[in-house]
C-alpha cells in the first residue's frame, strides 16, 4: 500500500470521527430537547386535568351586572 492511499484512508477516518462527535453531540442535545418537552407535556396534562376536574366557577363576563 502506498503512502498517498495510506492518507487518504487516514483523512477519511477522521473526518468520519470528527462527524460521529458532532451527531453524538446534536443527538444529546435533541435528547435533553426531548425530556424538557415531555416534562412539559406531562405538567400541561394535570393542569388541564386539574381544570376540568374544579368546580364550574361562573364567568365574570356572564354575571348579570348588581344594578337588575
Amino acid at each position: 500500500m502506498n503512502e498517498e492511499r495510506l492518507i487518504e484512508i487516514e483523512t477519511k477516518i477522521a473526518h468520519q470521527e470528527h462527524l460521529l462527535a458532532e451527531l453524538n453531540t446534536a443527538l444529546s442535545s435533541q435528547q435533553g430537547q426531548l425530556l424538557e418537552l415531555q416534562d412539559l407535556c406531562k405538567l400541561l396534562v394535570e393542569r388541564l386535568r386539574s381544570m376540568s376536574e374544579a368546580p364550574e366557577q361562573g364567568n365574570p363576563l356572564d354575571e348579570r351586572p348588581p344594578h337588575y
